[in-house]
């Protein structure tokens, strides 16, 4: 009967190991989605309000070289033809480098989720 006592208590170890080791796994995976959700948040939180931010200045900008615009040419509708036309310009651009955009996210993105 020692033989079997014996396997008995080593099988009894190897499911206590295995035991401890799922649980730490399971605590390890809760805190790395616990890190990737925060770091998610505050990403998307600062881009809410850096884009906020930005838009408006973007439109201050705007607005103001629309009205210098049209001083200088004396036509406030094509002062505000000409900037629309610049805002087309960079909309088709960026629409012709999305693939590159995308690109880059999913590198920087990658890097940050992946490590």
């Amino acid at each position: 009967m020692g033989v079997i006592d014996s396997l008995n208590e080593t099988s009894n170890k190897a499911i206590d190991v295995g035991e401890v080791y799922y649980k730490k796994t399971q605590e390890y995976y809760r805190l790395k989605v616990f890190q990737q959700l925060t770091m998610t948040t505050g990403m998307l939180l600062k881009m809410a309000v850096m884009g906020g931010l930005a838009f408006l200045a973007l439109m201050f900008v705007t607005v103001a070289g629309v009205v210098f615009l049209a001083n200088v040419i004396e036509s406030m509708v094509g002062a505000c033809l000409i900037a629309g036309v610049l805002f087309i310009m960079l909309l088709v651009l960026t629409y012709v480098f999305r693939s590159k955009i995308d690109s880059i996210l999913v590198r920087k993105l990658s890097d940050k989720f992946f490590n």
